[in-house]
């Protein structure tokens, strides 16, 4: 049955907040490149996953690409990522090659786990990318573990670590948050809050949903996000940056988002109304607001266009990389086990 319809960006939130900080020509673009570059992807992925290139599970960032280029753009370079498995997006954010995390998914030794780690298990040490993780919070602790080794060398590095609104009741979420007061770790805790989870409303699920204020027991700060608008994601992202760097210890940003597609490639997400998704689409898709600005504040069609057929030149080379680059050895069952 689908959920009653609601606001992915609520209207107090966005008062509160007031009208985010305008980006310069630059910023827009850089913006629109790198979400185009996520969509892409995703799309590609999913073409993919249909033809049986890439087998498993495939959880696609389609919508919600602003979380993570906005938060990107706030950070600085040794600052790192952790996420869950619904990770391509925060993968190519960062930095990684198209190539390298297509050929992962379809399993090929050019893959950044050399095939033998698919969809939700990659990795990065020079990109700071600590991995998208199956295990559903696991990576709650291991990023507060980050800002942990952080604060132990003394030096300024920030720990962005990602979760869903899924992952928000795990109760190794408020260990973490718990340990990250205390000893004042610098974690900024980002909760994409998509609305469905795995494929259930946050009304029906959570006791609690202005997810922002999950770690008031904690005392620790949040604040709810319009995710949809990278402007708003940014200027958030620098504030908690600010903080975190500030040596005053976690943060929380609930980014109010929402995926197109359902929880995974095998979702058919049939708990909302195709209605539901055609709207935001239509007012709200984080990219089609770059565009509109782009074009309002005098850019040019063809100068978008082009931008759009660099980045789906990069996908279409990634993905015939992908399809035609050698599995891995079978000798590599071997390697990298760890006992």
């Amino acid at each position: 049955m689908a959920a009653p319809k609601k606001s992915v960006a609520k209207e107090a939130a966005q008062d509160k907040a007031g009208s985010p900080p305008e980006f310069t020509k630059e910023q827009e673009l850089k913006a629109l490149r790198d979400m185009l570059l996520i969509r892409r992807f995703e799309e590609k992925a999913g073409q993919l996953y249909g033809m049986g290139a890439i087998g498993g599970f495939c959880h696609l960032y389609i919508g919600q690409e602003a979380v993570v280029v906005g938060m990107q753009m706030a950070l600085e370079l040794g600052d790192e990522v952790i996420t869950g498995y619904r990770d391509h997006g925060h993968m190519l954010a960062t930095g990684m090659e198209a190539k390298g995390v297509m050929a992962e998914l379809t399993g090929r030794r050019g893959g950044y786990s050399k095939g033998k780690g698919g969809s939700m298990h990659m990795f990065s040490m020079e990109k700071h990318f600590y991995g998208g993780h199956g295990i559903v919070g696991a990576q709650v602790s291991l990023g507060t573990g980050l800002a942990f080794a952080n604060r132990y060398r003394g030096n300024s590095a920030v720990s962005v670590t990602y979760f869903g609104d899924g992952a928000a009741n795990q109760g190794q979420v408020y260990e973490s948050f718990n340990m990250a007061e205390l000893w004042k770790l610098p974690v900024i805790y980002v909760i994409e809050n998509n609305r469905y989870a795995m494929g259930t409303s946050v009304s029906r699920a959570s006791a609690q949903q202005d997810f922002s204020k999950r770690g008031a027991s904690f005392n620790i700060p949040g604040r709810q996000v319009d995710g949809m608008d990278v402007r708003a994601v940014k200027a958030a992202g620098d504030e908690a940056v600010a903080w975190c760097r500030g040596g005053n210890g976690p943060i929380i940003l609930e980014m109010q988002t929402y995926r197109y597609r359902g929880h995974s490639m095998s979702d058919p997400a049939k708990y909302r109304t195709r209605e539901e998704v055609e709207k935001v689409r239509h007012d709200q898709d984080p990219i089609e607001q770059v565009r509109n600005r782009l074009l309002a504040g005098g850019a040019s069609e063809q100068e978008l266009k082009a931008i759009d057929a660099e980045v789906r030149e990069i996908v279409n080379q990634a993905a015939d990389f992908a399809q035609h680059d050698p599995e891995p050895d079978p000798s590599e069952l071997y390697t990298d086990v760890y006992r």
